[in-house]
């Protein structure tokens, strides 16, 4: 995605002709030492994935409020004091979500699926977008707990709350966003996180799982004629933010190259139905 970014740069501005975009393999371990090292050799910026998303957090001179909220960083800046650090993640599902959908996290019910990493960003940036509420369900207690402790300050007067999709009450209305944030249907034969034929019809289903294209959830959307769509678009959008952070260029000028660039990669045809 960004060497098709970077070559579009390269073609109006030579000054980027010398870019590149390296994939260093670092265990959690080796993370301190990484940071440390790409520092010093004066790399332009990095990209972090899981699991070195949170750890990064403590290890940055400074993060924006993004990045805060999450509680996890994905994209870092080099400046002299250090790594400044970013989350971009939220800002790709909005945009991804509008994109594919035709659908606004504000003044919108939103149903989150998940209380991990991913999840928590979702939630940061639903709530920071003005969501009408967000009710968010996971298999675990403890860890929906968790997750609704670190929201309560972020709730600005918004409804949050946890939600049993087999309670019969206390659930979200129709018409809402559901966006699954788990990782059920990153393996074939996972089954879908919850049952959309017993709740609320939503009004969209963004998964964010782009690998596979198909996961069962996104099948039993289609099948109840719900638009939805996978987490490629997402992808596109959060890695064009952080290549405008680096760069200046616009991200929803790098995004089109980048999401081309992706389904080429990975042989699909669509992120949406």
């Amino acid at each position: 995605m960004h060497h098709a970014a970077l070559a579009e740069l390269a073609r109006i501005d030579v000054h980027f002709a010398a870019w590149r975009y390296f994939r260093i393999e670092v265990s959690p371990g080796e993370l301190p030492q990484a940071l440390g090292q790409l520092h010093a050799l004066r790399f332009a910026g990095l990209n972090l994935t899981l699991p070195h998303k949170v750890a990064a957090l403590g290890r940055v001179a400074k993060a924006d409020c993004a990045a805060q909220q999450a509680g996890a960083v994905n994209t870092l800046l080099w400046t002299e004091q250090g790594w400044s650090g970013f989350n971009t993640d939220g800002y790709g599902l909005a945009r991804a979500i509008q994109e594919t959908l035709g659908l606004d996290l504000a003044g919108a019910p939103v149903v989150l699926l998940g209380a991990g990493g991913a999840a928590r960003g979702a939630a940061a940036e639903c709530l920071a977008r003005g969501c009408s509420g967000l009710w968010i369900a996971n298999r675990t207690p403890e860890n929906l707990e968790k997750l609704l402790s670190v929201l309560r300050p972020l709730e600005r007067g918004t409804l949050v709350r946890g939600w049993k999709p087999s309670a019969g009450s206390g659930g979200p209305p129709a018409g809402s966003v559901l966006i699954n944030a788990t990782s059920s249907g990153l393996r074939a034969g996972d089954p879908a996180p919850v049952d959309l034929a017993a709740m609320p019809r939503p009004a969209g289903v963004y998964d964010m799982t782009y690998n596979p294209a198909g996961t069962a959830l996104l099948h039993q959307a289609r099948g109840l004629g719900i638009p939805c769509a996978n987490g490629l678009s997402m992808l596109a959008h959060q890695g064009a933010k952080a290549l405008e952070i680096w760069t200046g260029a616009p991200a929803d000028r790098t995004a089109p190259l980048m999401l081309a660039a992706a389904l080429r990669a990975l042989g699909n045809d669509t992120t949406s139905h």
